[in-house]
């Protein structure tokens, strides 16, 4: 975040594209940004730097993706206790309202380990959407896991373990099971980037694509001056429904300390 806030200070951002390496300056004034969306499993510090509170005295609207998923140290062995990071998301739902954020459960991962037993990452699901709830959450995102050959590579290394990809039959329950769970409380489940899956779910499933980049909730938020095109740099034929924006950072020069097991994102080791 220091950073983040040095270069919207100067009023620009020089972003390499990670899969060319080619440079280019986007311009970061108030005047020229509709809104800032975040993501993260961890908004700790940006809520113990009052960072929100000085982007909105700056001008800029905000909105957050806050990835909550249940607390599997084998998975994601460096985010904060669950506890924690309910806490967090009840601290930005009072400071910034609940509509300007989504919740990801996400992915959904399943695997075996080395003793044979069979796993998945969806025990605290039911505890969140309560927590989600209380706090005036209106929307889950989910996605089943992607295996991205770097994945593959980190994960060789561990005795025994192994991700799987569940049949199509089991994806479906487990978005019924989901679905059932958040219908008490009247938050919608969306999923990303599972357009095939989309495709083939029952009339009663009322599952809809997401999209992480909301131009069409930005602009009902915040007011006209956003792009409602799709973003055609993202995985669009999967079903991304991401509005235009522009990614700010590196995954080389900003590292992630979380040290998911599933990222794609981090290096293979």
């Amino acid at each position: 975040m220091p950073w983040f806030m040095e270069r919207l200070q100067e009023g620009r951002f020089q972003v390499v594209n990670p899969f060319n390496n080619r440079s280019k300056v986007v311009s970061a004034g108030p005047d020229q940004v509709h809104s800032i969306v975040f993501w993260s499993k961890n908004f700790g510090p940006f809520i113990a730097g009052d960072f929100g509170e000085q982007l909105e005295e700056m001008g800029y609207h905000l909105f957050f993706n806050f990835t909550l998923n249940s607390a599997m140290p084998l998975l994601e062995p460096a985010v904060p206790s669950l506890e924690k990071r309910v806490k967090q998301l009840g601290a930005l739902a009072g400071q910034f309202g609940a509509r300007a954020i989504s919740w990801r459960f996400d992915p959904l991962s399943f695997f075996t380990t080395g003793d044979g037993k069979h796993g998945d990452n969806l025990a605290d699901f039911p505890e969140i959407a309560a927590a989600a709830f209380d706090v005036g959450i209106e929307r889950c995102i989910t996605s089943f896991m992607d295996f991205y050959p770097k994945i593959e590579k980190r994960v060789k290394k561990m005795d025994g373990f192994a991700f799987h990809d569940p049949p199509i039959e089991k994806k479906i329950d487990i978005l019924y099971q989901m679905q059932d769970t958040l219908a008490p409380y009247g938050i919608e489940l969306q999923t990303c980037c599972e357009r095939a899956l989309l495709d083939k779910l029952p009339r009663d499933l009322s599952v809809k694509a997401s999209a992480c980049v909301p131009n069409k909730l930005l602009e009902a938020l915040y007011g006209k001056g956003v792009s409602l095109r799709k973003d055609a740099g993202q995985r669009v034929k999967a079903g991304c429904g991401c509005g235009v924006s522009v990614d700010i950072g590196s995954y080389r020069e900003h590292p992630c300390g979380h040290r998911c097991l599933y990222c794609y994102a981090r290096p293979a080791g």
